[in-house]
């Protein structure tokens, strides 16, 4: 369904984070270029210290791109409705902004959206095993959500590794998301994992974000063929 370049089994997405309407709109055209897929960053300010545009920002702007809303936020399901009018197709809350996880999954399938659980570094992987049959993702925060361009914390990478060999007994696994300081120098790592999709902010957008692109697709390909 996401699929426009040939990446192996590592997906690079851009990830887009901005509190200004206009930089919102640049990146989205910029992002366009070359991704199917972006994932748009929200924060309220309260859940994390920082804050972005909203969906009243984003309902105007025209993409092609498929988008994906990580929602940093406490009441995730007050924004459900506003991101999927927006063009939404999955939407990502935080396991530890609620304490009715199911119910929050139920709705968004009854929405008819893509579902998926975001978590941060410090919660265990046993926390979130009694939802995965009724995930699209799960994205594994590798730093402290809110702050932009935050170190990339490595012990998430045992995370992982961990659910990778879980979701493999799947028939129909769950995307294996990672997101949080994704830089070309940690990638194989991250590919070597089992994650499935990399999501690529700061190390995206600084500089020209299509050679930023290639040059992740490029580190991963040459790899597969040593």
């Amino acid at each position: 369904m996401y699929q426009k370049k040939k990446e192996g089994t590592l997906r690079i997405v851009p990830a887009i984070l901005t509190n200004d309407k206009q930089d919102l709109e640049l990146k989205i055209h910029q992002a366009s270029k070359f991704a199917a897929l972006s994932q748009i960053d929200v924060m309220d300010g309260i859940f994390v210290p920082s804050h972005s545009v909203g969906y009243s920002e984003l309902g105007p702007i025209k993409t092609n791109m498929e988008l994906e809303i990580h929602l940093m936020v406490i009441k995730p399901q007050d924004y459900f409705e506003g991101y999927k009018n927006a063009g939404a197709k999955r939407i990502i809350f935080h396991f530890e902004a609620t304490d009715k996880p199911a119910q929050l999954l139920k709705q968004l399938k009854e929405m008819e959206l893509e579902a998926g659980i975001a978590i941060n570094p410090e919660t265990p992987v046993i926390s979130i095993l009694p939802f995965l049959n009724d995930l699209d993702m799960l994205l594994l925060l590798a730093v402290n959500p809110g702050f932009y361009g935050s170190p990339f914390i490595p012990s998430v990478l045992d995370k992982a590794r961990e659910l990778s060999s879980i979701f493999a007994s799947n028939a129909k696994p769950p995307v294996l998301a990672l997101d949080g300081g994704v830089k070309p120098d940690n990638i194989l790592d991250i590919y070597r994992s089992g994650v499935t999709q990399a999501v690529v902010g700061s190390a995206m957008f600084k500089g020209d974000p299509e050679e930023n692109y290639n040059n992740f697709l490029e580190k991963i390909s040459l790899n597969m063929i040593v």
